[in-house]
């Protein structure tokens, strides 16, 4: 095929119609709020936003889609993603969520290379995904996309080890752009938090060991502190050498104020236990990534009011940071009264749309179906500042609707109908178009040479 044609392809897989005032009531349908369930419910969508639901009959002149035996819920949200900003992570061109500058580490911000034609997203709406939480990688990245400590940022040869605490700024995306009608902006928010590794990844960037890790923070904070209240001194040289650029210096101002909250990646359980010593007596907001052996101090996380994002089938002891990995670590978390938010597989790019099967798998394993529900919906949006605006079904939240054929956390159940921002989205993406293309053998499924 042409390049031509393939940019028709990849048009044709993203394109969304644009935004209608006319009012759609998806009726009948077992309708999970996100918070809730209601039976034979009534979704109701005008302007691109949720205007009510609950059991009422659909409003006069209404586009009605009947969703009877069907389940209706709010989008998913992939959280410590990639999807915009890797198309294939062992092409470095295509990859844009890493950075290895030794001056720029904590300022970069991954909304700038986020790419709404990306082949990943069609993918990803399919498995019921409208938002995502797109963070920069870092060695300890736990994804499956973890980078070589030169490749950390400020981490290079003859570079600091300072910098290379903080891998970059997280952003959050929708998966709807309407790049047919020239809408090509996916970025909700950027700069939504803060990224670094900590356990033995952050003790490599560091020097080698965890102590050298939180000492070497710690004095970052103080330096960022110190340039917060000296601007004008800092300005006119009249401030002490910084380890720090000025840049990086201004973006962790937020998060030592305690304004910006911060990812850390974690897997150990006493490790988990310092971050939380740290983040008390720093002042800084956390959200803890990974947790693996969480589950040992639970009650811990839940009393310091500590947010986790976990992987719940991560039940291996690949190395002895994950000693203690179980299945049931987000069963006990939950019980334990720790907001969790369940994540998809190898860095929820690719395989973003697993992220309902891993939701699936913590039920089978002690995590209650509601609480589930809520870990891929409305739990991610309670973590990171969204809540009302999207991740449930609420009057005034944007319409972020899925019309599933069965149950969703249900591997053989499809969306049927899809909605981000109150736009119908289309249920094709590029993989399926290659597999018609091939299955039915229509114009340029052969090179020519071959029908002769």
């Amino acid at each position: 095929m042409s390049i031509k044609g393939l940019l028709a392809v990849a048009a044709l897989a993203l394109a969304t119609p644009a935004v209608s005032q006319e009012t759609t009531a998806i009726t009948g349908g077992r309708v999970l709020t996100g918070t809730s369930v209601i039976e034979n419910g009534t979704v109701v969508i005008r302007g691109g936003r949720i205007v009510s639901v609950g059991t009422g009959a659909a409003p006069a002149g209404a586009r009605v889609i009947d969703a009877t035996g069907r389940v209706v819920a709010p989008g998913f949200v992939a959280v410590d993603s990639g999807l915009g900003g890797s198309e294939v992570s062992s092409v470095r061109g295509s990859d844009d969520l890493s950075n290895a500058s030794n001056t720029l580490s904590a300022a970069f911000d991954v909304s700038w290379g986020l790419d709404p034609w990306s082949m990943t997203l069609p993918v990803a709406r399919l498995g019921g995904v409208t938002r995502a939480i797109v963070v920069p990688n870092h060695p300890g990245s736990s994804g499956g996309h973890a980078h070589e400590q030169e490749d950390m940022a400020g981490a290079g040869d003859g570079g600091y080890h300072t910098p290379g605490l903080f891998a970059g700024q997280a952003s959050i995306i929708h998966l709807g752009p309407d790049t047919r009608n020239g809408g090509t902006e996916i970025v909700v928010q950027s700069r939504v938090a803060m990224v670094a590794p900590f356990g033995e990844a952050g003790a490599n960037v560091a020097g080698g060991a965890r102590g050298a890790e939180f000492v070497l923070f710690r004095e970052t904070m103080a330096e960022v502190r110190l340039y917060a209240r000296n601007r004008s001194a800092y300005d006119r040289a009249g401030l002490r050498d910084l380890s720090l650029s000025r840049a990086d210096l201004e973006a962790l101002v937020p998060v030592a104020e305690g304004r910006m909250p911060l990812i850390v990646t974690v897997h150990r359980a006493s490790d988990i236990l310092q971050v939380l010593r740290l983040a008390r007596e720093e002042g800084i907001k956390v959200i803890l990534d990974g947790a693996e052996e969480g589950w040992l101090v639970a009650d811990q996380i839940a009393a310091a009011n500590v947010p986790v994002l976990l992987n719940p089938i991560t039940n291996l002891p690949g190395n002895f940071e994950r000693r203690a990995a179980r299945m049931q670590n987000a069963a006990a978390l939950e019980t334990a009264g720790v907001l969790i938010a369940i994540k998809g597989n190898e860095g929820s790019v690719h395989r973003a749309r697993e992220t309902r099967y891993n939701a699936g798998n913590a039920v089978s394993h002690g995590l209650s179906y509601p609480a589930a529900i809520a870990a891929i919906t409305v739990n991610p949006a309670r973590i990171f500042g969204m809540e009302g605006r999207f991740g449930g079904l609420v009057a005034g939240a944007e319409a972020d609707v899925v019309v599933w054929s069965g149950d969703p956390l249900e591997p053989l159940s499809q969306p049927v109908a899809i909605f981000i921002q109150g736009r119908e989205q289309p249920l094709t993406s590029r993989p399926l178009l290659l597999r018609d293309r091939y299955r039915d053998g229509g114009e340029g499924a052969m090179p020519p040479a071959y029908s002769r």
